[in-house]
């Protein structure tokens, strides 16, 4: 009898923590204790509890826990569509890396160094220039900057597919490249495509708070949490929780991203090779 592989508990924790992420997002699309974006200068810098305000009110009189969950919206959008687009970018160019090898392969893996020598920030930087600052700009900037990620990512793992009888036997048999890649290699490196989306969402969350922190992120009157901790700083000494609450929400974030990846790599591929973890 085949023994049931055990859960692991980092697996359990994270996926707790991401899907009370979620469920905050989507529950902020439709119902928020107050408008987050409403400012109301009469009930500026409340106490927790003040008023119905559990979390109290920031500087502009918003409350508290209302912008952080909606600050939740944008993490989530900017996460899955910054990873979205490295996935989709890079691997297929890791996979052509693989398969075709030889100068095509020299090529791509050039490439891939040469983006990869310009982090998210310095991406955004240039792009918030040519096109101005948005959450549009910061979505772009982290997933082009995560392109080279995938992509090695993808050769790596697909070099080793590529070696297996089965895969002989299919070139044996006239299969061409983009079927093979399609039939057996794509299927037997998902499981580390997985895991390296987890680490890379988890350092989309930290990029769009940097660039949001710099102001090249996501705008005003847009909820944001790294927006939320530059506007804290002059209030650290008098309000100290205008700065906790977006910077533990952050954490949270990170932590509970990377428990699902860690656990995801214990129950399906202990030996996968992740890059970039935070």
């Amino acid at each position: 009898m085949n023994r049931r592989r055990r859960v692991p508990p980092t697996l359990i924790a994270g996926a707790v923590v991401v899907a009370l992420v979620v469920v905050a997002a989507l529950v902020s699309l439709v119902w928020t204790p107050f408008d987050p974006r409403l400012a109301d200068t009469a009930s500026r810098l409340l106490g927790p509890g003040v008023e119905g305000h559990l979390l109290g009110t920031d500087q502009y009189g918003r409350d508290l826990l209302s912008v952080v969950l909606a600050g939740s919206q944008v993490i989530v959008i900017v996460g899955v569509l910054a990873v979205g687009i490295a996935a989709v970018l890079g691997i297929p160019l890791g996979a052509l890396a693989a398969v075709r090898g030889g100068w095509v392969g020299e090529l791509v893996m050039r490439g891939s160094d040469v983006m990869y020598a310009f982090p998210a920030v310095l991406m955004a930087l240039m792009l918030s220039a040519a096109y101005g600052s948005s959450t549009t700009t910061a979505m772009v900037a982290i997933g082009i900057a995560y392109v080279p990620v995938f992509a090695r990512v993808t050769r790596a793992a697909s070099l080793q597919v590529l070696t297996r009888d089965y895969v002989l036997a299919a070139r044996a048999y006239g299969r061409r490249s983009p079927y093979i890649v399609v039939r057996h290699v794509l299927p037997n490196i998902s499981s580390v495509l997985i895991v390296q989306a987890t680490v890379a969402f988890a350092l989309a969350v930290l990029a769009e708070a940097a660039l949001s922190y710099l102001g090249v992120g996501t705008q005003p009157p847009t909820p944001s949490w790294g927006r939320m901790l530059k506007d804290s700083q002059t209030f650290l000494d008098s309000a100290p929780r205008l700065a906790l609450w977006p910077g533990l929400a952050i954490a949270a974030v990170v932590l509970g991203l990377n428990l699902l990846g860690d656990g995801l790599r214990d129950r399906y591929d202990p030996h996968a090779h992740i890059e970039g973890r935070p």
